[in-house]
């Protein structure tokens, strides 16, 4: 097992073989908190430590990524923990029903869930919920009002994510992208909430009660 210590962006590592690696568990001369196991390639888990003081001996995580001599572990721990950033839409249509999409591959491949995806780089998330829906189901979007911002940790994944909601309109018909989205269409609420994962029902519940 590994721990992958973290604090204000700052990595605490051992040398080992000529290289900085993750320290195991008697290898770590302080308190910390264990938070939660990271995907990684050998057992990992994200700690807090418990510090005095900022640990300015501890060499920065974005500076890690180009050292030639990190374990490539680290390498692992530091791109897992990063979160991922989401941006999903809740679209009610004339008689208050929630617009799904069902994806056909990656993460929400065979699942219902909301419109919306992955924030790209560099985009506003109202920018990237419009282009996430275009790309989903070929409609241009109209953001309404912002809902609110939640976060998981992943059962399967792993991954922190971080989900943001927006109430959007849509104008045209619903044609999704095959590639992408195996169906599309409304629901009843009472559906949705049923159908969707924790955090979205519980978005459609505050929209549509």
């Amino acid at each position: 097992m590994r721990y992958y210590v973290e604090s204000d962006g700052h990595v605490f590592l051992v040398e080992r073989r000529g290289r900085l690696d993750l320290p195991h568990p008697d290898e770590v001369p302080f308190e910390i908190d264990r938070i939660a196991p990271l995907p990684a390639s050998e057992e990992t888990w994200f700690c807090a430590p418990r510090l005095d003081e900022h640990p300015t001996d501890w060499i920065l995580k974005d500076d890690l990524v180009g050292m030639p001599e990190i374990d490539p572990l680290v390498h692992e721990a530091i791109h897992a923990s990063m979160p991922r950033v989401v941006v999903e839409g809740v679209c009610l249509d004339s008689d208050g029903r929630v617009l799904l999409v069902k994806g056909s591959r990656g993460y929400t491949a065979g699942r219902w869930t909301l419109p919306g995806g992955f924030l790209r780089f560099g985009e506003t998330p109202t920018d990237g919920l419009i282009r996430e829906v275009r790309e989903e189901i070929g409609v241009e979007a109209r953001i309404l009002e912002p809902i609110g911002v939640r976060s998981k940790l992943g059962a399967g994944s792993r991954l922190h994510w971080i989900m943001v909601f927006y109430r959007i309109g849509v104008d045209g018909e619903l044609t999704p992208d095959p590639d992408e989205i195996a169906e599309a269409r409304y629901v009843e609420p009472t559906d949705a909430v049923a159908w969707l994962g924790p955090e979205m029902a519980a978005v459609v519940r505050q929209v549509t009660r």
